[in-house]
C-alpha cells in the first residue's frame, strides 16, 4: 500500500520539471482564488475572464520581439491588459454604458488581435502554447517571475483588504472615510491583470482565469463568511493543481485542461452536495417541513 501511494504521489515529483510545475502551480493557487472571490462578491466573475484576453495583445507583442522571452511577453501582457482597463472604463464614464459591456467588446478585440500577431510571427504551435500554456515547460526564470508576482499579489490584497470589502459591501461609506472607491478598483483590476499574466505561462491566455474562478464559485457552496470562502477557495485550487498535475504524469493528459478540469469537477460536486444553495442542501431544506410535519 506505501509503495504504491509512493508511486502515485511521490516519485513523479522526483523529476525537477514536475517540482517546478507543482510550486507554480502552489503559487499560483495563493494568489489567485482570493481574486476570484472578490470578483464574485463584486458581480465581476465574466470580468476575469475579459481580461485574462486582454493580455494576450501584449503577450502576442512581446512573443514578436524577443519570441519565447517570459519577462518581456509578461511585461507586454501587463502594460496591454492595463490599458484595455482603462480603456473600457473610459468608454464607460464617457457614453453610460456599463462596463462589463465595454469590457467584453475590448475582449473580442484584443482576443483577435492576439491570435492574429502570433499568427503572424510563429506558427500554430506557438499560438497553442500561449493560448493553452504549458506548466510542465515552466523553468528556473519562469518560476522565480511567477512567485514573485503571486507574492506581490498576496501582500498588496493584504494591505487593501479592509478597503476592498468595504468598497463591495458600502462604496458610499468608504467615499465618507477619504478613500476614492475608483482607486480601489484601480488597484484590484491591476492584480487581477497582473495574476492572469503570471498565469498564461502555466494554464495560458484560455485557461489563466479558470484557477482564479472555479475554486471562488465553489467555495460558495460551503461557506457563507469571507474569510471562508477564501480558505476553501485557496484549498481547492491547490488540490486541482497538485492532483491535476499527478493525473497528467500518470494518464499522459495534458496539464493545464486536467487542472481546470478538476477544479471543475470540484465545482460540480460543491453545487450537488455543498453545504449552502446546493442541490442537496434544497432537497434537505424541502424535507425539513416535511419531516417536522409527520406524527
Amino acid at each position: 500500500m506505501l509503495a504504491l501511494l509512493d508511486a502515485w504521489l511521490l516519485a513523479p515529483f522526483e523529476y525537477g520539471f514536475m517540482r517546478r510545475a507543482v510550486v507554480a502551480g502552489l503559487a499560483l493557487s495563493l494568489a489567485a482564488p482570493p481574486l476570484g472571490v472578490f470578483l464574485m462578491l463584486r458581480g465581476m466573475s465574466l470580468i476575469g475572464d475579459a481580461m485574462a484576453h486582454a493580455i494576450l495583445p501584449g503577450v502576442a507583442l512581446g512573443f514578436l520581439m524577443a519570441g519565447f522571452s517570459l519577462p518581456i511577453m509578461s511585461l507586454g501582457g501587463v502594460l496591454s491588459g492595463l490599458l484595455i482597463a482603462v480603456l473600457a472604463g473610459s468608454v464607460s464614464q464617457m457614453t453610460g454604458h456599463r462596463e462589463d459591456s465595454a469590457m467584453a467588446s475590448f475582449f473580442l478585440i484584443s482576443l483577435a488581435a492576439g491570435v492574429m500577431l502570433v499568427s503572424l510571427g510563429g506558427s500554430s504551435v506557438d499560438l497553442t502554447h500561449v493560448l493553452f500554456g504549458s506548466i510542465l515547460a515552466v523553468n528556473g526564470t519562469a518560476l522565480l517571475l511567477i512567485a514573485g508576482i503571486a507574492s506581490l499579489i498576496v501582500i498588496a490584497l493584504a494591505v487593501i483588504f479592509r478597503a476592498l470589502v468595504v468598497e463591495c459591501l458600502d462604496p458610499l461609506f468608504l467615499r465618507g472615510q477619504g478613500v476614492h472607491g475608483s482607486l480601489v478598483h484601480g488597484v484590484f483590476l491591476g492584480l487581477v491583470v497582473l495574476n492572469l499574466t503570471a498565469g498564461f505561462q502555466t494554464l495560458g491566455t484560455l485557461m489563466a482565469v479558470g484557477l482564479m474562478m472555479l475554486p471562488a464559485t465553489a467555495a460558495r457552496f460551503w461557506s457563507q463568511r469571507l474569510e471562508g470562502l477564501i480558505g476553501i477557495a485557496v484549498v481547492l485550487a491547490m488540490i486541482a493543481s497538485t492532483g491535476g498535475l499527478l493525473l497528467s504524469y500518470h494518464f499522459s493528459l495534458p496539464s493545464g485542461p486536467a487542472i481546470i478540469l478538476l477544479a471543475g469537477l470540484a465545482y460540480v460536486l460543491s453545487a450537488l452536495f455543498g453545504r449552502h444553495h446546493s442541490l442537496t442542501a434544497r432537497l434537505r431544506r424541502r424535507a425539513a417541513p416535511l419531516a417536522a410535519d409527520s406524527p
